[in-house]
């Protein structure tokens, strides 16, 4: 019996919608990465993009635990010496709460041009419409 391995002219790809009211950033960031790779089909391949899309919404009412919001620190850096800028994560939910979401399914994906394709098809919206109506995403079940 031969080995299944997925191809690009053979994939299957859905459309999720996930509402992240009330939802743990890590857990929600862990699940939605395992969907952007498709691990959660039997046609799972590794070297192959055979994840779905997912969509995002109410992005702004995320929910962490503990003193989250003022000690998580997000890093950027200029290149140019002393460009290092800092925001807390409270900062970040006001000013850009898309990429809190965004940056944490990025750490939970591998370093790799597969990885950067996969974060391609992950669209987050800070509240709860978003422009992908077109697709008919059906809701992903979640674990609480």
């Amino acid at each position: 019996m031969k080995t299944y391995v997925a191809t690009p002219e053979n994939r299957e790809r859905d459309w999720l919608v996930v509402d992240a009211t009330g939802q743990t950033l890590g857990r929600l960031a862990t699940q939605i990465a395992d969907r952007l790779r498709g691990k959660h089909k039997p046609e799972f391949t590794p070297h192959c993009d055979v994840g779905d899309f997912v969509v995002v919404v109410n992005a702004e009412k995320i929910s962490v635990s503990g003193r989250k919001r003022e000690e998580k620190l997000y890093h950027r850096y200029s290149g140019y010496p002393g460009g290092l800028r800092s925001r807390t994560l409270a900062e970040m939910l006001d000013r850009r709460p898309e990429e809190v979401i965004r940056l944490a399914v990025k750490g939970m994906l591998p370093r790799n041009r597969i990885a950067r394709a996969q974060l391609r098809k992950l669209k987050v919206y800070a509240g709860p419409d978003h422009p992908h109506a077109a697709q008919q995403p059906k809701p992903m079940e979640t674990d609480k």
